[in-house]
């Protein structure tokens, strides 16, 4: 196959970004740079394996591509990604950049939800100085994000990942206080998980699932005393949030007498909320 027939089977099938992906694939298979196979789309791609085949099979069934590759990039860093993980995306660096501006020199922060481990450990590659602890419930995806954190140079020293059920917060007491607690968590509406995409469809349900209303984590996470207890005088919750959830985000915050600011974007929606408890 040549990356243009790639390309075509991709558009056929209704995939966005068909060229960018077939080129992807064909730079796999080949071990080459996608630059060196642009410029001939009509190439043929050596398969000896059958590995190219394979992976324009599943990707027309609609598997994410990033499961198909096994790697995705995210901030600056590369990470194994799999199915037992959520895709890593780019709107989620958003998060990064504002956990970045709250962070104390030298501050140490909780990620909950981690799975592949993106946020926490490329957190920690920008900030040689912060330390961190990362909760997450399902084995699997706490050994795959033990791998990336390994994968990218962060040591169990300045990241201790842990087994642990962010609705129980189980594993609060001996970990003492933070500067920022960050988390992803799901935040769909179990009854609207049924009309996403195919390629979303792959990736865990329990990554996705927010609970009837979509708010159960940020509900259990703003409002147990627990976890604000984890919160150091004049540190700050900071989620990823669904487009329209910013208001009921605020609702939440001023339960507990906090202040919260919602940002957005950069294609202009709600996505990070910070929710900051107002100082006694």
């Amino acid at each position: 196959m040549t990356y243009r027939e790639i390309e075509q089977k991709l558009s056929a099938s209704g995939i966005d970004n068909a060229r960018a992906e077939a080129l992807m694939l064909a730079a796999h298979a080949a071990h080459a740079d996608e630059q060196q196979l642009r410029p001939f789309p009509d190439r043929e791609i050596p398969d000896h394996d059958g590995w190219l085949a394979g992976a324009v099979a599943r990707r027309l069934s609609h598997e994410p591509l990033q499961y198909i590759l096994g790697v995705w990039y995210f901030w600056r860093q590369e990470y194994e990604v799999s199915p037992d993980c959520l895709v890593p995306r780019a709107d989620t660096e958003r998060l990064l950049e504002v956990v970045l501006g709250l962070l104390p020199r030298g501050g140490r922060f909780l990620d909950l939800c981690t799975g592949s481990g993106c946020i926490a450990v490329s957190l920690l590659c920008e900030r040689q100085d912060a330390t961190a602890a990362a909760v997450e419930l399902y084995p699997n995806t706490l050994a795959l994000a033990q791998r990336n954190a390994a994968l990218n140079g962060v040591s169990p020293e300045r990241l201790m990942l842990l087994s642990g059920d962010v609705l129980t917060g189980d594993f609060l007491a001996p970990l003492g206080t933070f500067d920022v607690i960050v988390s992803n968590p799901p935040y769909i509406p179990t009854q609207d998980i049924a009309a996403l995409s195919p390629e979303v469809h792959c990736e865990p349900i329990a990554a996705l699932d927010g609970g009837e209303d979509g708010l159960l984590f940020y509900r259990r996470i703003l409002l147990g005393a627990d976890y604000r207890a984890a919160l150091r005088r004049g540190g700050a919750f900071c989620f990823e949030i669904g487009y329209d959830q910013g208001e009921a985000l605020r609702a939440l915050a001023e339960e507990i007498g906090a202040e919260c600011s919602i940002l957005k974007d950069y294609g202009g929606c709600d996505r990070v909320a910070v929710v900051q408890p107002r100082e006694a």
